[in-house]
């Protein structure tokens, strides 16, 4: 909206014309994103416990956690608020990439939203059923995926990119990409949402991965870098660089209320959105293996999950104390905070090694 707004005006104040520069809007919707969340913060935690929609924390978990028994949750709703608003308000309305991903986020979140309101507002302990759970957001990511193909102009635009190699693309067709962007999509949203168990776990993470998608947006839509880089190059991925930059900003804003001990909890609206999100950005730049790399701590809780149900079910015995793997650390002495830090050093250090990929080919 401001862009066609500033547009106008350059028209006839030259001096608005520098808001045709992607990079000033990615630095404007950081802040604008940021902003916004500290602003609604204190307001939507205050609805949220007038509508005592608190978390319900688990019996066998570790006792640390049952102090956090009643904090608000759905705290998501604002992180989204944020990410809605501050996209459309500095990015380009034209672009088709970016109401993708952004339908992409709104409307999984609204899943995560439902799956919330049920176990808080209608004391159902399971939620939306998990059956429910899927198909929709199966019926997202496949619906994104005919989008992208039918989008694609050239075979690498849903071709399989290996990093580290420049010439190895091994072209999926029309199924086979769909089939990768359900993967990538349903499969970050569910892991990002598994790692959203500690005060502040998942928001630094996602807000690190976001920054870095930045700059393989910028690489992604520009020709002469993307060729240099020798990644592909796909027209208008570069306007990701708002949403990137506006996910980054309201996840700082959130992860201020969200720091331990928190006032607030994403819930499920805020995490399965934001999984889903990264993962659509993952796909239109072209860099799935790369969101791998930058998300192995959301990997790795993933499968923890998983390895400690089928070993459950196969031999009855448990591989972790408890799954997902943080709360594994915490039983074993770990206090909350420390869990906390090293899983975002780990993924520091794991976004650099994803950036390190874009020259290192």
């Amino acid at each position: 909206m401001l862009l066609l707004l500033t547009q106008w005006l350059g028209e006839s104040i030259r001096a608005f014309n520098v808001f045709n520069y992607l990079t000033l809007r990615t630095v404007l919707a950081t802040m604008t994103a940021l902003g916004i969340s500290w602003t609604l913060g204190p307001w939507v935690i205050r609805k949220l416990t007038e509508l005592k929609v608190g978390q319900a924390v688990r019996n066998d978990g570790p006792q640390t956690h049952l102090v956090k028994a009643g904090t608000p949750t759905m705290g998501g709703t604002l992180i989204l608020l944020s990410i809605g608003l501050t996209t459309l308000l500095w990015g380009d309305l034209r672009n088709k990439y970016m109401w993708l991903v952004l339908l992409v986020t709104l409307t999984t979140g609204i899943i995560g939203f439902v799956d919330d309101y049920k176990k808080v507002a209608l004391k159902n302990p399971k939620g939306l059923s998990a059956k429910a759970k899927m198909f929709w957001q199966s019926a997202i990511a496949i619906t994104a995926g005919l989008f992208l193909v039918n989008a694609g102009q050239l075979p690498s635009h849903t071709g399989f990119i290996i990093p580290f190699y420049k010439e190895i693309l091994y072209p999926f067709g029309a199924v086979g990409f769909c089939v990768l962007t359900y993967f990538v999509i349903v499969g970050t949203s569910n892991a990002v949402n598994l790692t959203d168990g500690l005060d502040g776990l998942a928001i630094m993470p996602t807000v690190l991965i976001a920054g870095a998608f930045c700059i393989f947006a910028f690489v992604a839509g520009n020709v002469k870098f993307a060729t240099y880089l020798g990644v592909p190059h796909v027209p208008g991925a570069g306007e990701l660089m708002v949403f990137c930059a506006a996910m980054a900003g309201a996840g700082l804003g959130f992860l201020w209320f969200n720091a331990y001990p928190a006032e607030v909890f994403m819930g499920d609206v805020g995490a399965l959105a934001l999984g889903a999100g990264l993962g659509a950005v993952a796909v239109i730049v072209r860099q799935e293996i790369v969101l791998l790399i930058m998300g192995g701590v959301f990997v790795v809780e993933a499968l923890s999950v998983m390895i400690q149900v089928a070993s459950f079910k196969l031999t009855g015995k448990r591989v972790f104390r408890m799954a997902p793997l943080h709360h594994h650390y915490e039983l074993k002495g770990w206090k909350e905070t420390q869990v906390v830090v090293r899983f975002w050093i780990i993924t520091m250090l794991l976004v650099l090694v994803g950036l390190a990929t874009l020259k290192l080919r």
